[in-house]
């Protein structure tokens, strides 16, 4: 389900579970940009989500020249 981040942008979030560790990716709907995360399968979805998120918003904030 598409989340918006904090720039009100649409934000996809993948979550998979391999064994132990679990990979979190946000993908920004208007550039394609992705950042993915991976923790522990223990994490919460929440944990994870919020990792990648504030991942990609660093990315997105690097790919327009901003601070960060």
């Amino acid at each position: 389900m598409p989340k918006p981040a904090s720039g009100g942008r649409e934000v996809l979030v993948e979550i998979v579970t391999l064994g132990a560790y679990a990979k979190a990716t946000a993908i920004d709907a208007e550039t394609g940009t992705e950042a993915s995360i991976t923790g522990p399968a223990s994490a919460t979805r929440a944990s994870l989500e919020a990792a990648a998120l504030s991942k990609l918003e660093y990315m997105l904030k690097k790919k327009s020249g901003g601070p960060g």
